[in-house]
């Protein structure tokens, strides 16, 4: 296993699958006694999974400033034929 040029590494699945490390858990980087360890991090803020992913995609529909029943109405005709 090799470290990129930006700091990265891949932690293969097997491990990833045992320690529970799922896509978007937040972990830390310790050094303990001359040994490089990965480990969960304490929770993110009391934040859960999905609040987590309701954080990230906050903002990005692209209809900022339309109120759901405009968002609703555009939808409405998605499809057919003119």
């Amino acid at each position: 296993m090799r470290i990129t040029s930006k700091g990265q590494v891949t932690i293969p699945v097997e491990i990833r699958e045992l320690a529970g490390l799922l896509p978007e858990t937040e972990v830390d980087v310790i050094y303990v006694n001359g040994v490089v360890q990965i480990v969960k991090a304490e929770s993110h803020r009391g934040e859960s999974r999905g609040e987590r992913l309701v954080r990230r995609l906050r903002g990005r529909g692209g209809y900022s400033g339309m109120t759901t029943d405009e968002i609703m109405a555009l939808t409405r005709g998605w499809g057919e034929d003119e």
